[in-house]
């Protein structure tokens, strides 16, 4: 359970599996039909949820070679400001955390531990860029990075288009948009030296007001030998409603230090 939490509330941004295909050996388009990408992107952005909160209920599924765990997750998110992530087992709340643009904090009751701190800790600990956006896109279905800020090498593939970074250094990244509404299909980042890899695919999306939102996030993961799948099935998606986030970390517990 404690690494179901950690997991959790660090979104699986420690890096995952992904299809080699994704990110190693699209045939690349030449730079000069950059103004293809430019288009797509644009389109992408056009599509972005306009919203001020967002309320979730999940069922998350957690599985690896040793166990496998259900939980529900309830999420609120206001744009760009904060994100509370309250976790429950049995109707039980078992861990919470409060994230913002600047601070990470979570606890969690099975080892009585919490932690406090900022984005660069993180980034250090799990070797993987990780920020209040990167969290944010993924829960929404969007992608990770800025893509007006990119480079990229474009393929069209049978899923749509499939954009690869070229500025990405020693880490891989690749987006799969599809060809009718330019939203994520899925989205992998690898880094080879390290052996991590992440692919997040999304599927069954809901058309709100607001705009459409996966109902289905399936997580594949694997670092060095460990291998990891989450899902995330979307029961209950509510928006623009007026949100409380209350957080305060028990009494008593003990707090992790991350060198």
């Amino acid at each position: 359970m404690r690494k179901i939490i950690a997991l959790l509330f660090i979104l699986v941004l420690v890096s995952c599996k992904t299809k080699q295909a994704a990110v190693t050996t699209t045939p690349e388009i030449p730079i000069s039909k950059g103004l293809a990408v430019d288009e797509i992107i644009a389109k992408h952005y056009q599509a972005q949820l306009v919203f001020s909160t967002i309320y979730i209920k999940s069922n998350v599924r957690f599985s690896n070679e040793k166990q496998t765990q259900n939980v529900t997750a309830e999420i609120k998110i206001k744009k760009d400001e904060q994100i509370l992530v309250s976790v429950r087992f049995l109707g039980i709340t078992m861990a919470k955390a409060l994230i913002t643009p600047t601070s990470v904090s979570y606890y969690e009751k099975i080892n009585g531990t919490y932690f406090e701190g900022d984005f660069s800790g993180l980034t250090q600990w799990l070797g993987a860029d990780l920020d209040f956006s990167k969290i944010q896109n993924m829960l929404l279905g969007e992608a990770f990075d800025n893509l007006q800020k990119g480079k990229y090498a474009f393929a069209k593939i049978d899923e749509g288009f499939e954009l690869n970074d070229l500025n990405a250094g020693k880490m891989l990244k690749s987006f799969v948009l599809d060809n009718k509404n330019f939203l994520i299909q899925e989205q992998a980042i690898a880094q080879p030296e390290q052996d991590r890899m992440m692919d997040v695919s999304y599927a069954d999306r809901k058309l709100f007001n607001e705009g459409s939102i996966p109902t289905q996030i399936l997580i594949h993961a694997l670092q060095a030998k460990d291998k990891t799948e989450i899902s995330f099935n979307y029961t209950t998606i509510t928006f623009n409603e007026s949100l409380s986030f209350p957080y305060s970390i028990p009494n008593g517990y003990k707090r992790i230090i991350i060198k």
